[in-house]
């Protein structure tokens, strides 16, 4: 827009604020995702694992993506709200199926046949939890209630997420983990020979 010589334009009142708003919630964001990363390293002792498992958070943002342009929802603060959240929340998943795979591969289990074991014994689990969840949420979704205007957005967020991420965590966590966490196979490799020599 070309305006007037000695005329300026500057954007106030409400689009300023969400502008500031978003600031401060992009860096909330963040800082969740770090301290969800830092727990995790403490518990897994591991910086690879909780790596791992923080591609599910991509994931639920597809789905966050989705379910905002199915119901025709514009992004706002409380979309945010619903954001941060689901950082803690998506991991959950991941965190239950990368535990029982590092478990059966310290009983020997050899890398594949942990995760095809560990996904098929967790599928369950995770699906209960995701659908808990999702139920718990689908009124406040459905805008149920007087004030619910606030509070829709919130729970299509976070339905949104929960449900794309914990289909795709089934597939893209264990791939990923195959992928890097090759390590522990190279020493369970050398372990037999090195008994061997000893003996």
């Amino acid at each position: 827009m070309k305006l007037p010589y000695g005329l300026t334009m500057f954007i106030k009142g409400q689009s300023e604020e969400m502008a500031a708003s978003f600031k401060s919630l992009l860096f909330a964001l963040g800082l969740a995702v770090i301290l969800v990363y830092l727990v995790m390293a403490s518990q897994f002792e591991s910086l690879l694992h909780p790596f791992v498992i923080l591609f599910s958070i991509p994931l639920a943002a597809v789905g966050v993506a989705l379910a905002l342009w199915i119901t025709d929802t514009r992004l706002s603060v409380i979309v945010f709200i619903g954001l941060i959240m689901l950082a803690g929340i998506v991991v959950n998943n991941a965190i239950v199926l990368l535990d029982l795979i590092n478990q059966l591969r310290e009983r020997g289990m050899d890398r594949i046949a942990a995760i095809k074991e560990g996904a098929k014994l967790r599928f369950r689990p995770i699906m209960m939890t995701t659908l808990t969840t999702v139920l718990g949420l689908l009124p406040m979704a459905l805008g149920i209630g007087q004030g619910s205007e606030m509070r829709t957005p919130m729970a299509i967020t976070v339905i949104g997420g929960l449900l794309t991420s914990t289909l795709l965590t089934l597939l893209v966590v264990p791939v990923m983990y195959s992928m890097l966490d090759r390590r522990r196979d190279v020493t369970t490799a050398v372990q037999p020979t090195e008994t061997a020599t000893k003996a």
